[in-house]
């Protein structure tokens, strides 16, 4: 891990914690973040999506990211601060900042499909904060497309130092290479890790390891190291779990993987909605076939 790029390797959106009343379970959530370090993870990433931040209070989103700071240490963390208005943003990176952070991911303005004049400023106003900013592109979610020029426009003001791409089109690798070659590329999904790793990805904002760290550990270092009778065997044998976290269930998905492999996944806030019946079977039964080939 280097600490000028802290954002490499690979970074853990983490899952929460919640105990049956749906309070969070911090020291839970301490151990978790350590559990990953451990296990070969760079680093965490909370106040995600996967980490439910929507749903939660300002006092328990302030708490996470202290959390996570004492447990694993300011050099790993990388929270979302992600809010409707730039100002409230640009608050969380400040409280990041100030919890020993080194950088913090952000989603482009959501509230509304924001045009680029918009981007560009919220972009501007948060990066005020003074700590490195990656950029999150889920236009599937926020509506607003972080475009390769766009992209390039944000990296050559000095806002953004990373994407993380979740759009899912691995053609767009390339075309951001080529206008902002300095600009890291983060896998924003589990299910195009392998062909992001050999397009040059520098990193990693990922979703499984929170299950299976120590084997998707290795299949990202054997994709980027250009292993790739490794990488394949073990992005083959993952794919069935790895591709629910481009599902609307994403974060039901990963917490029932890790309670089948006997850590605490536990419950979701609502709106959010149990696992159907077979949607919890498929999940299962995927798992299961990870434990017994060893992935575990």
């Amino acid at each position: 891990m280097t600490d000028h790029r802290p954002w490499r390797g690979v970074l853990v959106a983490t899952a929460l914690p919640l105990n049956d009343d749906l309070c969070v379970n911090y020291d839970r959530y301490a151990e978790h973040c350590a559990w990953l370090v451990e296990n070969g993870c760079d680093g965490v990433v909370p106040n995600g999506s996967l980490g439910e931040y929507q749903v939660l209070t300002p006092e328990e989103r302030s708490k996470v990211v202290e959390t996570a700071v004492a447990a694993v240490g300011g050099q790993r963390v990388m929270p979302g601060v992600a809010a409707y208005g730039s100002a409230e943003s640009r608050r969380w990176a400040e409280q990041a900042r100030d919890a020993g952070c080194a950088s913090v991911m952000l989603l482009p303005p959501n509230a509304y499909r924001a045009d680029e004049r918009s981007v560009l400023a919220h972009y501007a106003e948060v990066a005020k904060a003074g700590v490195p900013i990656v950029a999150y592109n889920n236009p599937i979610d926020t509506k607003v497309d972080l475009v390769p020029e766009l992209l390039a426009k944000l990296h050559g003001e000095g806002y953004i130092h990373a994407v993380k791409e979740f759009s899912g089109d691995v053609r767009r690798a390339y075309r951001i290479a080529e206008l902002a070659p300095e600009l890291d590329l983060l896998i924003g999904a589990d299910d195009v890790l392998l062909e992001l790793a050999i397009a040059g990805a520098k990193g990693w904002v990922a979703g499984y390891p929170n299950a299976l760290p120590a084997a998707s550990v290795e299949l990202y270092h054997a994709a980027t190291d250009g292993d790739l009778a490794t990488a394949n065997r073990l992005y083959r044998q993952l794919h069935p779990l790895l591709r629910w976290d481009s599902q609307v269930e994403f974060v039901q998905a990963i917490k029932l993987s890790m309670d089948v492999i006997g850590r605490h996944g536990g419950k979701v806030r609502p709106p959010r909605m149990p696992l159907l019946p077979e949607q919890e079977a498929a999940v299962r039964a995927a798992t299961e076939k990870a434990v017994a080939a060893g992935l575990a």
